[in-house]
């Protein structure tokens, strides 16, 4: 070969290299991507995602102590904030007075049916008393009626017989109307208290159930921690006056997060629960790996949601990538050995292999293993109760 084409064709031969190394590079990834990278979608648009508890007060109050600041690690039923108590003291020692006052009153009703019912018999009595002296009082002025015939009786004598005559029959009158009168109220007092004790009368229980409200309030005076977590975002301040329902601080329950990835809508098409996913942290690297499954598809992109939707049939709609949120949920042991924080910032891959049902199973697990639920503002009953019974044997009762 001529020194003139030797640099010709060993251009020829190096574009054909490159040609090849190209194709082959083509053909590498076309398999690598048929084979694997298919089979998987993978987003950076994720941030952890937590339970933000807000602690309130249940009752108006003036903030005399907080127990409890940011960052700081509560246990579920801890003191959060104090609250004065001076009001409900107050209350519930007037709701004791109340109850006291209406047990001594329900039991004089209670005792005034033993006396009405004595003074029924008596009033029995003077019944027959009053009717035996008008038969006598009739039998005298008949008496002397039958002997004025004779002239043996003067018409005084026969005017005063005819004057207890009246008298009997108006004592006889007002023994049945005094009767009448016994038995009404005997009946009135029977309507009260007819098939119950003292302690199970309506007032009664309506004065008991006035102190269970004092001692309640009274255990309001001291907000508890709903659920275990840190503490963050508070608000309350020491002389500071609450109302119901104003949010103090937030508990954030850190052994219960989940990840919220935001996936464009063409990514979704081979999305479903129970598949595994793989995550990472930027606080923490690439090389720190978390692992989850994908608890569900949100039920609307967020800009459905917000505030001011956008209105897609407006003239000027310009079409932009859309995506729905993905919660994924994460291995409990995992964010226990490494722990996050809502709002990081984390990379996630989610396998697009259908699941097994083991998965499905294990995603249904964690997710139940993660629901809420408080017993801190359980009722004060037995100590209500009690105390209502020491009231009740204070004021005789059984």
């Amino acid at each position: 070969m001529s020194p003139e084409r030797k640099p010709a064709y060993r251009r020829k031969t190096l574009l054909l290299i490159a040609t090849l190394a190209f194709a082959a590079i083509g053909i590498a990834y076309a398999i690598w991507w048929a084979v694997y990278a298919s089979h998987f979608e993978a987003t950076d648009n994720a941030y952890v995602k937590g339970n933000l508890v807000q602690v309130v007060s249940q009752i108006p109050g003036t903030v005399v102590a907080i127990e409890a600041d940011d960052t700081d690690r509560v246990e579920r039923g801890a003191p959060l904030v104090r609250l004065d108590a001076s009001d409900a003291e107050l209350a519930l020692s007037k709701a004791k007075a109340g109850l006291a006052q209406t047990l001594r009153q329900t039991r004089a009703v209670f005792v005034q049916n033993d006396a009405l019912k004595a003074e029924i018999d008596v009033r029995k009595a003077d019944i027959e008393r009053a009717k035996a002296d008008l038969s006598k009082a009739r039998s005298d002025l008949k008496r002397r009626e039958a002997l004025a015939k004779s002239g043996g009786v003067s018409g005084e004598e026969i005017l005063h017989a005819r004057t207890a005559l009246e008298a009997a029959e108006s004592g006889l009158a007002q023994a049945q109307a005094a009767l009448a009168v016994a038995k009404a109220r005997l009946a009135t007092n029977l309507a009260l208290t007819a098939g119950m004790a003292v302690e199970d009368h309506p007032d009664v229980r309506l004065a008991a159930d006035k102190l269970r409200e004092a001692l309640l309030a009274g255990s309001r005076t001291l907000v508890p921690a709903p659920v275990s977590g840190m503490i963050a975002q508070r608000s309350a301040q020491v002389g500071q006056h609450v109302a119901p329902g104003a949010p103090l601080m937030t508990i954030v329950p850190l052994d219960q997060l989940w990840v919220e990835a935001n996936f464009k809508e063409s990514q979704l098409r081979r999305m479903k629960p129970g598949q595994r996913a793989t995550l990472t942290a930027d606080v923490y690297g690439g090389d720190l790996r978390y692992h989850g499954y994908v608890q569900g598809l949100a039920a609307g992109t967020g800009s459905v949601f917000s505030l001011l939707p956008a209105q897609n049939a407006s003239g000027n709609w310009i079409k932009v990538v859309q995506r729905l949120p993905v919660r994924i949920v994460l291995d409990p042991e995992e964010v226990a050995r490494h722990p996050l924080r809502v709002g990081l910032s984390m990379q996630v891959e989610v396998d697009l292999h259908d699941p097994t049902d083991q998965d499905v199973a294990a995603a249904r697990r964690i997710a139940d293993s993660d629901a809420l639920s408080t017993t801190v503002y359980g009722s004060v009953d037995d100590r209500a109760d009690a105390l209502i019974a020491g009231i009740i044997a204070a004021n005789g009762g059984s």
